[in-house]
């Protein structure tokens, strides 16, 4: 008829998280109650596609307990952000510099300009193997565009070369 908080305690009952709602003691014969729970479980990153709880009904009336399994998918959520610049954000050549051919000088090979990426999680849950792929345009036609002399990364992460990654060794 009415609507009332339970009071629920967690347990640890043989290596399994239990918790444990009383409903109210004593229930008149024939009684219907309606219970909705809603559970906080955070770690659920590597559990698989859906975790599932046992609910029990235990009546000190009964010696054998009414049980209900359910089945919750789990769908991990987390928005990735690509943040990036350039130093110096603008570069023009002057008219009269030219590529110089088989030098290994940088100062031959065009301006220095160092591009960042941060690949950055907003959440809310945690993220593993991710692939960022990044294309640098480096030829246009059969000139050099963008010398690409080194790749570097920082906070644990695996990088892969590119084979134009500074062929003429400056």
């Amino acid at each position: 008829q009415g609507q009332e908080k339970l009071s629920c305690n967690p347990k640890k009952e043989n290596g399994t998280h239990v918790v444990l709602c009383e409903l109210g003691n004593p229930m008149k014969a024939g009684a219907q109650i309606t219970v909705d729970l809603e559970l906080s479980v955070s770690g659920l990153e590597d559990m698989g596609e859906a975790i599932t709880f046992h609910l029990q009904l235990r009546s000190k009336n009964s010696a054998s307990p009414a049980s209900v399994t359910v089945t919750v998918p789990v769908e991990a959520e987390a928005e990735m952000e690509l943040r990036g610049n350039s130093l110096p954000a603008t570069t023009v050549l002057p008219t009269s510099w030219h590529w110089v051919e088989g030098s290994r000088r940088l100062e031959d090979h065009g301006i220095k300009v160092e591009h960042v990426y941060e690949l950055h999680n907003k959440g809310p849950g945690t993220v593993s193997g991710i692939t960022l792929s990044l294309a640098v345009p480096h030829l246009l036609g059969d000139h050099v565009l963008l010398y690409l002399l080194e790749l570097g990364t920082e906070g644990g992460m695996n990088c892969s070369h590119h084979p134009a990654l500074n062929p003429a060794q400056v």
